[in-house]
Parts: structure tokens; C-alpha cells; sequence
């Protein structure tokens, strides 16, 4: 599956909509531009952020420290940085 992204200088961005509370954790697809992603977690104490990212860092095999979301902390729509990468490919 082909993700939606945009490069920058250093980076990509790529935008991101979670469902917290899913039965499942994992990447369900692709809406537009935006990555759909299910987290087990609850949107408390910043535990779906933490999980998105581990997430995103087992599924694209980059550092959790290279991931960081840049907006939309409290949303589940979120702009997600990744550094280190040039272009984003899954296989589902």
C-alpha cells in the first residue's frame, strides 16, 4: 500500500486520522491523503500518541526518536514527521 505523503527538507510529513480504543492496533487503510491507523489505546495521558508512534516505527523500520507528531496532540486527525526517510512504501 502506498502512503500519501509530503517531503520537506529533512523529512516527510504525513497526515495521519486514529481511532483509539480499536479492538486491534494497526494501519487500516488509506482515506485520501490521510493514513487510517487503529490504536488499542485510549486518547489519555498521551497513551494513543505513544502507541501511534511505536506503531509507525515497527511497521516503516525507523527509530521511534526519528517519528514525531507536529500537530494534532490532542486530535485524532494529526500531521506525523518522520526524519531520516525519503519515501514510504507498506506491504499489506
Amino acid at each position: 500500500m502506498e502512503i500519501p505523503f509530503k517531503k520537506t527538507k529533512d523529512s516527510i510529513t504525513i497526515n495521519v486520522r486514529v481511532q483509539p480504543r480499536s479492538s486491534k492496533k494497526g494501519i487500516s487503510g488509506v482515506s485520501g491523503e490521510t493514513l487510517k491507523v487503529r490504536l488499542t489505546s485510549p486518547p489519555v495521558d498521551n497513551a494513543a500518541n505513544e502507541q501511534l508512534i511505536e506503531l509507525l516505527s515497527e511497521e516503516l523500520g525507523v527509530k521511534k526518536s526519528a517519528i514525531s507528531i507536529i500537530r494534532g496532540q490532542s486530535s485524532r486527525d494529526k500531521v506525523v514527521e518522520i526524519r531520516g526517510i525519503a519515501g514510504l512504501q507498506l506491504f499489506s
